[in-house]
């Protein structure tokens, strides 16, 4: 795979034999994060559990107090009042069976979240099969089905994001952007980690923190000392 000269003066700085306390590891991802943009910080959890059964999912929703420095286009699925109450709380787009057409017939996918009142989960459950496959899908679990759009919207355009596990059993966040620096993305990470600590599931058994990487958007991933993180 072909690696850029900023990559690669970047991997020079990360000790891929190390386990780096978080702050070192935050101050090191900035150090890293050498495009021209302003690179998003992700961080990759891999758990000890088995996403195949019901009873070891892990998934959730957390307002990182820092925000993760996009402002996300919400889509609010609902109707009378509570579509009022979405447009007035700030939501990007609110309809019925108009955004489900949308959605189907011309592959509209212009938002980054979406929030469905409990009554119109019937109508939205129709685009389950493309929703499903990017994680866009309404869930109470998530806080994105409810009656109460205006925190919904409110807490999402504040930074909320939602954390699942994929098929490999990691869950892939961001935690904010590089310029964040030190400080508000240990913040964001610390929230993040102890939200999935506090998830973990009855049913794991033996080593729940498998591993923890952060990396910039361009930048090479760096490993966390997860026997840490409680």
């Amino acid at each position: 795979m072909f690696r850029g000269k900023k990559y690669k003066d970047s991997i020079k700085l990360v000790d891929k034999s190390k386990l780096y306390d978080t702050d070192e590891a935050m101050k090191l991802v900035t150090e890293t994060a050498k495009a021209k943009f302003d690179e998003t910080v992700e961080a990759h959890i891999k758990l000890g559990v088995d996403s195949r059964h019901a009873d070891q999912q892990v998934r959730g929703a957390i307002v990182l107090p820092h925000g993760t420095g996009k402002s996300a286009k919400v889509l609010v699925f609902a109707k009378g009042a509570k579509a009022e109450e979405a447009k007035a709380a700030g939501a990007d787009y609110v309809g019925e069976m108009d955004l489900v057409s949308k959605i189907q017939d011309e592959n509209w996918f212009e938002f980054d979240v979406v929030v469905a009142t409990p009554d119109m989960m019937g109508v939205v459950g129709r685009l389950g099969r493309v929703l499903g496959p990017k994680g866009l899908m309404p869930s109470p679990k998530a806080g994105t089905v409810t009656m109460d759009v205006t925190k919904a919207v409110n807490e999402i355009k504040a930074g909320k994001i939602e954390y699942r596990l994929d098929k490999t059993n990691i869950i892939h966040c961001p935690i904010g952007k590089a310029s964040f620096g030190v400080q508000k993305l240990s913040d964001n990470f610390n929230a993040l980690i102890g939200a999935i600590i506090k998830a973990k599931p009855a049913a794991a058994k033996g080593q729940y923190l498998r591993s923890v990487v952060v990396a910039s958007t361009m930048g090479p991933g760096i490993k966390i000392n997860q026997a840490k993180l409680g």
